[in-house]
């Protein structure tokens, strides 16, 4: 054999050689485009009166208003507050009855006093003695204005004490355009906007014993009697509560909540209306806004598990999609902007359901969602006859070179 001879053919073992072990370059990946969901505008239903705000608990994107945002008289809205305060000072928890409360005479005149103002009052006998949680019953449930005003001594010592300490806590939770002169709602200068009312609504059932209480439809207490929830929706449409309010100053006053069920989870709106002519026109109002809040939920497919976002192609075979590897969707409410980026690693060989990336969904005010990618099937090394039928097809030069 002559030396030319052997020369071609180590020539051509060397070749088969490096053409069998030079590594390949990771196949060429590629996003696909994505059409986000769409949604139509919400349709709220408002009157044409007075101040209201609505807002889907959790869902910020959902606060709407209608109306003047000038400070209003509430009226007994107002009870919401002292129960509030109170329950700073004298706290409570759900189930516990707290201490007694003993009435003094000066809390006793409060009943004539408030009477002669046309105020909703409830008896209290001479030497009553109540649990603070049932005094909170009657404040809350039957409006009545001398518990109110009994609270706040019970608390404060005097009405000035009860003021001073309503004002510092408004402040302490940013409740910048309320004002609160007195514990009952009486006095027209106790005023707020319908938002800043949301707000309150919110701090309202985060307090277990408020929801619990504003949430009673009727109790009897001793030395008072049988008691109803002035808040006539209460169990209607999903109402849950909060306060009603009538002054002269202020009209018919509603601060509600009412719940849903939508997308496999619990929906809570608040809502506060404000100026209304009476309680039976506005309580339809209020029924005809949260119906309409509540069908402006729906549920948006972000992805479809299996849907493809993006492709792998190598010289030696198809396609290969990085797919979803589960579904995904987001309740919302009203229309929501929807982006979608897709990030893909790379990749020279794969086996089927292996994490290849991810995709970042983000909706306009919720949280972003992500993702995995994963292959639908495997990109698998083409063998050594591929290799040699194709020699240096697809690989990586610069190794290939250094090497």
């Amino acid at each position: 054999m002559t030396v030319a001879v052997i020369a071609v053919l180590l020539l051509v073992v060397a070749f088969l050689v490096a053409a069998a072990v030079v590594p390949f370059a990771p196949a060429t990946a590629s996003t696909a485009t994505y059409r986000p969901p769409t949604a139509s505008a919400a349709d709220v239903r408002f009157p044409d009166y007075g101040a209201t705000a609505v807002e889907a608990d959790g869902f910020p994107e959902s606060l709407t208003t209608s109306g003047d945002r000038k400070p209003r008289s509430i009226a007994s809205i107002s009870k919401v507050v002292t129960a509030l305060v109170v329950l700073e000072r004298k706290p409570l928890r759900p189930g516990e009855q707290g201490p007694d409360i003993r009435f003094t005479p000066e809390m006793a005149a409060l009943y004539g006093q408030y009477a002669a103002q046309n105020g909703e009052v409830a008896p209290l006998p001479t030497d009553l003695r109540l649990s603070e949680y049932r005094a909170f019953q009657v404040m809350l449930m039957k409006s009545a204005n001398n518990y109110a005003g009994s609270l706040a001594l019970w608390a404060f010592g005097s009405m000035d004490g009860y003021r001073k300490a309503a004002a510092t806590w408004l402040d302490a939770h940013g409740l910048d355009d309320t004002t609160i002169m007195e514990p009952t709602g009486l006095d027209p200068r106790n005023t707020s906007t319908a938002t800043d009312l949301v707000d309150l609504g919110k701090l309202a059932l985060a307090d277990p014993l408020v929801k619990q209480v504003v949430g009673t439809a009727k109790a009897t207490v001793p030395g008072v009697g049988d008691i109803e929830n002035s808040n006539k929706l209460l169990g209607m449409d999903g109402v849950e509560g909060i306060k009603t309010g009538t002054l002269d100053e202020a009209g018919a006053c509603l601060l509600f909540a009412a719940t849903y069920q939508r997308g496999g989870r619990t929906v809570t709106v608040i809502g506060a209306m404000l100026g209304g002519v009476d309680h039976d026109s506005l309580d339809g109002d209020v029924r005809k806004l949260l119906h309409s809040v509540a069908d402006d939920f729906h549920t948006i497919t972000l992805t479809n598990a299996g849907q493809t976002f993006g492709t792998y192609q190598a010289p030696w075979q198809d396609e290969v999609d990085a797919t979803a590897s589960r579904a995904a969707s987001l309740l919302v409410w009203g229309p929501t902007d929807v982006t979608a980026k897709t990030s893909l690693e790379p990749l020279t060989f794969g086996s089927a359901g292996e994490r290849v990336g991810s995709v970042r969904f983000t909706v306009s005010h919720h949280d972003p969602v992500t993702v995995p990618l994963e292959l639908d099937r495997s990109i698998e090394d083409p063998g050594v006859w591929w290799r040699w039928s194709n020699p240096f097809r697809g690989v990586e030069l610069d190794r290939a070179l250094v090497g």
